[in-house]
């Protein structure tokens, strides 16, 4: 997170719950966009890995708690994306706009 946030971005929350569920980062780049972080991590490939196991069921979870999330935002929502960041086998992979809004 270091990296990021020398890169102009903001952490807005850590580990935070919205509608029952946790959002395990949300930043803001410097272009101003919110960014919905789910971090994933597995020590094997054997089930598809990490960015793998982000199913539909938990991109629909997520997308529940950034938008109670938002609905605590003052002024116009901002534009806004759902990352993932996923330790696959010792390496780190980050997977910009990983999903949308709707899949």
């Amino acid at each position: 997170m270091r990296h990021l946030v020398e890169q102009g971005w903001r952490r807005l929350g850590q580990n935070v719950r919205a509608g029952g569920v946790e959002i395990d980062l949300i930043m803001r780049d410097p272009a101003g966009v919110v960014v919905f972080v789910e971090v994933r991590a597995r020590g094997s490939a054997r089930y598809g890995g990490a960015a793998a196991s982000v199913g539909a069921h938990k991109r629909a979870r997520l997308r529940r708690g950034a938008a109670v999330w938002l609905m605590r935002w003052r002024g116009p929502p901002p534009p806004c994306r759902f990352d993932v960041l996923a330790f696959e086998q010792g390496r780190i992979v980050w997977l910009p706009d990983a999903f949308g809004i709707v899949d």
